[in-house]
């Protein structure tokens, strides 16, 4: 049989979804800035962009090989300090153009990645968190006490628009903002693309066995230290691809970077997003910007807030929102999504009254603390309180208890009508199987 009758049989279609996915998201973040034209608005995209590449190498770990790390920030504190260090030789002389500061960047979180992971891979499971908490504290320690390198408390600054490079010839200096975002954007989309290839590569399939069931992967004849320790080192270079755009986007490094909080952070709204899903680090970052840049600054109460959230997700959800949207999206596939309408309209409409009572008791706790200093006239809202009246406080605890109450009886209304779907569902595709047999 000739070349040409053998071709036929290695022919693979193209994977329509994938293109129209993968274009959405390149248009998606070409025409952002179109619509968030205020400086604000594009440092978010840009803190969001960053944060998404950072949850996103934080899930090759938890998400694809099961490996909880409580250290990851080392790796993208560290890349930060690099090219850092990096910007600042472009500025003394160095012909390197400032766009491939994040590859230095990268290669940096790779080789530390190389030396880290050959010593937190030994082992796995908890003993494996328990050995990246202890060397995430270990360099935070060491930042303070190498000033020559770290810079102190103060850090170590640089210049986004030192050096020379063909881009300046035509006015792309990095200065403004805007042109930093669609830096972090390219290298949003292409660390995406790699990542999610590197899940279809024969580590990234094993990396998922390892992770499903470590032993059987070893009777099949895997090192499954080697697995991880891969893992980690194609981890760590995307993390620290997302230090470099940081060192870029505000021209600093400090101790800070290097601290577990960070790491943790990437933990909380990685998983928040859905560990079980490529794009659930993407809704992470946006979590995680939307908190520690909005919601910061809009109540000192933010932290209680959202480790509520975690706790009603870990509970109820532990496949995070990209889990709940699949399983509605999931709904309309099969017809069902139409009769969720009024159930999630309940919730919702109680549970924001719920959330206002509830908002309201711990904003004028927070007041009354403060009330020598501040006052204790507040606004919730948009409705004004008063934490050192009785009636504010009344007030407060019986919308709360509406709210709830509501809520409940909505939920009770919700769960049924969706178990009603479940079991539609679970019929249409037994027939569905049925009739390919």
């Amino acid at each position: 049989m000739t070349d040409s009758a053998l071709r036929p049989l290695y022919f693979k279609p193209r994977n329509g979804v994938r293109i129209v996915v993968w274009s959405a998201f390149a248009a998606l973040l070409l025409l952002l800035p179109l619509v968030a034209r205020s400086s604000f608005a594009q440092t978010l995209l840009c803190a969001t962009g960053i944060a998404a590449i950072a949850c996103m190498s934080y899930n090759m770990l938890l998400g694809q090989a099961g490996m909880l790390s409580f250290g990851h920030a080392v790796y993208t504190g560290l890349a930060t300090f690099v090219a850092v260090h990096a910007m600042n030789r472009v500025g003394a002389g160095w012909w390197l153009p400032m766009w491939a500061i994040p590859l230095v960047g990268g290669l940096a979180g790779l080789a530390f990645g190389v030396v880290i992971g050959y010593v937190t891979t030994r082992k796995a499971g908890t003993p494996f968190a328990m050995i990246t908490l202890g060397v995430g504290e270990l360099v935070f320690a060491g930042a303070l006490m190498f000033p020559e390198f770290f810079g102190g408390e103060s850090g170590v600054s640089a210049n986004r628009t030192a050096g020379a490079g063909w881009l300046k010839d035509v006015g792309i200096t990095f200065g403004p903002q805007l042109q930093v975002y669609y830096l972090i954007a390219i290298y949003l989309f292409l660390c995406s693309a790699a990542m999610y290839a590197f899940t279809l590569t024969p580590v990234g399939r094993i990396a998922n066995a390892v992770r499903d069931n470590a032993e059987r992967a070893e009777f099949v004849g895997y090192d499954t230290r080697w697995v991880r320790y891969l893992v980690v080192m194609a981890s760590s270079f995307f993390a620290g691809i997302a230090g470099g755009l940081t060192a870029i986007n505000v021209e600093v490094a400090t101790a800070d970077l290097l601290y577990s909080v960070r790491s943790g952070q990437y933990l909380l709204f990685t998983f928040l997003g859905g560990v079980g899903f490529f794009f659930g680090p993407l809704i992470g970052s946006v979590l995680l910007v939307f908190a520690l840049v909005v919601l910061s600054e809009l109540t000192k109460a933010w932290q209680l807030y959202v480790g509520i959230v975690f706790l009603i997700m870990v509970v109820y959800a532990p496949g995070g929102f990209a889990a709940l949207l699949m399983l509605n999206l999931r709904r309309i596939k099969y017809g069902e999504w139409r009769k969720m309408r009024w159930p999630y309209a309940g919730m919702a409409f109680f549970g924001a009254i719920a959330l206002w009572g509830f908002a309201a008791i711990v904003e004028m706790l927070y007041q009354a603390q403060d009330a020598a200093v501040t006052g204790s006239a507040l606004s919730v809202a948009g409705i004004k309180l008063d934490s050192a009246t009785v009636s504010s406080w009344v007030l407060a605890m019986a919308v709360l208890m509406v709210g709830a109450f509501g809520f409940e009886v909505w939920r009770r209304r919700f769960k049924r009508v969706w178990d009603d779907g479940e079991e539609r569902i679970a019929e249409a595709i037994k027939k569905a199987e049925a009739a390919i047999v």
